[in-house]
């Protein structure tokens, strides 16, 4: 329709339709007979939201899905494609640089939607882990999945608000989550179970690893993940979660004054709040204890100490150190150090009518430099400890039994803890995870260490020259920073005074001396190249910064 989008339901029997009017940008309930008979139309998977951009509204859909599996008989859709559309049918009401800056913000959206890892179901609740789904009222499950959301995970909760604010359109949209999914059908001793591991990346802080690093002042830590592994056999069904968090600022800095005593405010909130959401807590610090790290590691110890929180245990394991000159069989001694809370903690665990038998009472709260590397390694030997214990009592695993045993399945849990380590860290840090060749196959190797190398060099580049664009595009998106419509200035325009060496050496009005025939004019081109490439590196190194792709948009106030 010229004037209207119709966004029509294919359940079976509804009459339902989503009328978005292009020019009020109001939406509302219709039906099909409402549908223009010469109207165009297109399929999509569902709807994503909308944003306000310079040149006005857009929607957002997704245009193609994937199937991952089928999580307690419903089906789990991992988004591949997405389009955003346009209310305005004409640009010609903006300037040139309004056109410039609407296609730059259009180019973040594209960035945010182009990483991979959003997940959907449209009947079932993925915010939310087993046990919190089980723990709730009947009041609850009446809910739209819209409402019930764990709002920490609803990556497009910041395009759903007009949809949200009326109640009676929530059937046409659903919660997005971003992280990594995989679900497998295993097979132990003839018995077949179902094997899934969910993570959910947390929208409230989330950004990039150089931009958005430590905790806030409301306890929200950066690149905080919730993973939860569930098992299904028989009716049966049982969970075990554990989280990620990154805590730390950028090395060696902190935000504060270093003769201030650190800040207790975020760092109470946080504890505070994972007790509330899980309970115990173990914090497995995994940093070195010695470099760079080291005031960051004594740091943390002194916070968890001051917090006097007897539901919070700290333990500090040196990965680096103790897994040197590649060994790695060393990681049973941390987790053996834990053994005994981690069995006091348990896991999650309902029968095939539905009562619940044990509980989760406490997590494990897992951090290194990035919370990637070093941090997935261990969260990977822990969920396969629980799930020793699970499939023992389920009775998929014979007394005596033991997971490593069991060839199939180790290749695919491998390889699957393996593929979240890189999907997480490419979404925070835009490389794949390191120390995944442990992952996968349980042994450190040579190739594994350059393949390290190579993904810390990329690292690095990303993290300084292009960084800055995707933490914009992230912010952007989850509605940390709000475009105004025909907006005259952003902060896009903002030039920065670009204090280029390579234009500072070069840029004389004198001819440049070229290598020649005799020792005089062969020395001078030496010394002139010399002199200016020292001259480049020195101004380099004391206005770094100025180089580095930092981030444009500034972060809209938080209303208290």
């Amino acid at each position: 329709d010229e004037l209207k989008f119709y966004i029509e339901a294919c359940d079976d029997g509804t009459n339902d339709v989503l009328a978005i009017d292009r020019v009020s940008t109001e939406m509302t309930l219709s039906g099909k007979k409402d549908i223009p008979p010469a109207a165009v139309t297109r399929p999509i998977c569902g709807i994503m939201g909308t944003i306000r951009l310079v040149a006005g509204v857009y929607l957002v859909v997704i245009t193609k899905k994937k199937k991952v599996g089928i999580l307690f008989g419903h089906n789990v859709w991992k988004a591949i494609d997405f389009d955003i559309i346009s209310y305005k049918k004409t640009m010609l009401h903006l300037t040139d640089d309004q056109m410039q800056d609407n296609k730059t913000f259009l180019s973040m959206i594209n960035n945010v939607l182009t990483t991979d890892g959003f997940y959907f179901a449209t009947d079932y609740d993925l915010t939310h882990t087993l046990q919190r789904l089980a723990n709730t009222s009947p009041d609850f499950q009446d809910m739209s999945l819209l409402e019930r959301a764990d709002q920490r995970f609803v990556w497009n909760g910041n395009l759903l608000r007009d949809l949200i604010a009326q109640p009676e359109l929530h059937k046409f949209a659903f919660p997005v989550i971003h992280g990594f999914i995989v679900m497998k059908s295993c097979c132990i001793n003839g018995k077949t179970f179902d094997w899934t591991l969910i993570s959910r990346r947390s929208c409230f802080r989330a950004g990039v690893r150089y931009y958005v690093r430590g905790i806030d002042s409301e306890g929200h830590a950066a690149n905080f993940v919730e993973t939860e592994q569930i098992i299904q056999y028989n009716g049966w069904k049982a969970s075990f979660v554990q989280r990620p968090c990154l805590l730390f600022h950028r090395l060696p800095q902190f935000s504060q004054h270093p003769k201030q005593p650190l800040k207790m405010d975020g760092f109470q909130r946080h504890f505070d709040s994972q007790n509330i959401l899980y309970g115990k807590q173990v914090v497995l610090n995994l940093v070195n204890q010695k470099g760079s790290e080291k005031p960051l590691e004594e740091a943390f110890a002194k916070l968890a100490a001051s917090l006097g929180n007897g539901m919070v245990k700290y333990v500090a394991f040196d990965f680096h150190k103790e897994c040197s000159r590649m060994r790695w069989d060393r990681l049973q001694i941390l987790v053996d150090s834990v053994s005994e809370m981690q069995d006091e903690y348990g896991y999650f665990l309902v029968d095939s009518d539905g009562k619940v038998l044990l509980q989760q009472d406490g997590t494990f709260r897992s951090n290194c430099m990035d919370c990637l590397d070093r941090t997935n390694v261990i969260q990977s030997l822990l969920a396969r400890r629980s799930l020793q214990s699970q499939l023992q009592r389920l009775g998929v695993l014979h007394v005596g039994q033991r997971i490593e045993e069991q060839a199939e399945f180790e290749k695919i849990y491998k390889n699957a803890w393996a593929d979240n380590a890189n999907a997480c860290a490419k979404q925070y840090a835009g490389t794949g995870a390191l120390k995944t060749d442990f992952t996968r196959t349980g042994k450190r190797t040579q190739w594994g260490l350059v393949m390290d190398g190579w993904n810390s060099l990329i690292r690095y580049y990303k993290n300084n020259f292009s960084d800055g664009f995707r933490q914009d595009s992230i912010d952007l998106f989850l509605g940390n920073y709000a475009v105004e419509e025909e907006e005259g200035s952003t902060p896009l325009r903002v030039q920065k005074d670009w204090k280029s060496p390579i234009a500072q050496s070069i840029s004389f009005n004198v001819p440049l001396p070229s290598s020649g025939d005799t020792w005089t004019e062969t020395l001078a081109y030496v010394l002139f190249w010399g002199t200016a490439s020292a001259c480049t590196a020195t101004v380099i190194l004391f206005n770094g910064h100025d180089f580095v792709d930092a981030p444009k948009l500034v972060q809209k106030e938080k209303m208290d």
